[in-house]
């Protein structure tokens, strides 16, 4: 995997070769990407997807999902990740509210082509300004014509789970038991964890692991170290850090934060 240094404040670029089996886990940010060659079988909340070469990939922040080779063989694709404020500022002029990207693979020949675009002038290193924001915004638009629509409110979660969830959000580093989230939330063990897993799609372990790998992803940015990181979001040391980072982003955080310093 690379990672490129961007022109564009608020977007994240990078190449992956990989025959990686990431498990269910979301970003916090939009995520546009294309298939370079191989196939891609994923999971997500429109159930199982294949992506070919040429195929267009997309998630939105939060949106569970996982992905995997197809008979073991390494498969390529390029992608941006757009923070959500950041992408929210892009869109606002032309798109009033929360938007959502509606499938998770789709082949758009014209949306592809806009991605190549964009995806050079991110990381050639020689592309100004206005020519990066031209090809940002028509990407957006592209995007969001053929394949956004208005998000609706989470209402699938029941309020146990929701309550959770903003438990785990709020202190990632904070230590806390399954006994302890299911008193937060007036149930059993037994129900809580059923009930979790049936509704976000992962365990509430898988989850917070995943939020702390978040935060240490944003604390590599500021410009800690690894080792200091890890202990600041919550992990046991630098090296189970490591793993979970590489199991989830497919990178180092030694070398994520290199790319992003």
């Amino acid at each position: 995997m690379d990672q490129h240094k961007s022109a564009l404040q608020g977007i994240e670029a990078m190449t992956l070769v990989s025959n990686h089996h990431f498990p269910r886990h979301s970003h916090d940010q939009f995520g546009i990407g294309v298939v370079a060659f191989g196939v891609q079988r994923s999971w997500s909340g429109v159930g199982s997807v294949i992506a070919i070469a040429g195929d267009v990939i997309m998630a939105n922040p939060g949106e569970i999902h996982d992905g995997a080779p197809v008979d073991g063989a390494p498969r390529g694709w390029r992608m941006i990740y757009l923070d959500t404020a950041f992408f929210a500022s892009q869109v606002s002029e032309e798109f009033a509210g929360p938007i959502e990207i509606m499938r998770p693979a789709v082949r758009d020949p014209l949306l592809a082509r806009h991605f190549a675009r964009l995806f050079r002038c991110l990381t050639d290193g020689q592309s100004d300004r206005l020519a990066g924001e031209e090809r940002l915004l028509g990407t957006l638009m592209c995007l969001l014509q053929r394949h956004g629509m208005a998000r609706p409110a989470r209402a699938n979660l029941s309020p146990g789970v929701a309550k959770a969830i903003e438990r785990l959000d709020l202190a990632p580093e904070a230590q806390i038991s399954l006994a302890e989230l299911a008193a937060f939330c007036g149930v059993s063990r037994f129900q809580f964890l059923r009930g979790f897993a049936r509704e976000v799609g992962i365990t509430p372990h898988a989850y917070l692991v995943q939020q702390r790998v978040r935060l240490a992803r944003r604390l590599l940015v500021t410009g800690q170290s690894p080792a200091h990181a890890a202990i600041l979001a919550g992990f046991a040391d630098q090296s189970h850090m490591t793993r979970a980072f590489v199991r989830q982003l497919g990178i180092t955080p030694g070398r994520y934060r290199a790319a992003v310093a």
